[in-house]
């Protein structure tokens, strides 16, 4: 096989191209929720809010 083929073949070889794909959703949502926990705003109050309630429920029910 030539280095021109082999370089072709390289370039046209799609494998991995999803997981890369998820890879960048994945850190996209974890920037958003990163972003929605440091800030104080309604979104992030409620949220903080409702991790507290179900871990002091969690804690209550034992």
């Amino acid at each position: 096989m030539s280095i021109f083929q082999t370089v072709k073949n390289f370039i046209n070889d799609e494998r991995g191209v999803t997981a890369i794909e998820y890879a960048i959703i994945g850190v996209a949502i974890s920037a958003i929720v990163a972003a929605t926990f440091t800030q104080s705003g309604p979104l992030g109050e409620a949220l903080t809010g409702a991790i507290t309630t179900i871990t002091s429920n969690i804690t209550n029910s034992n």
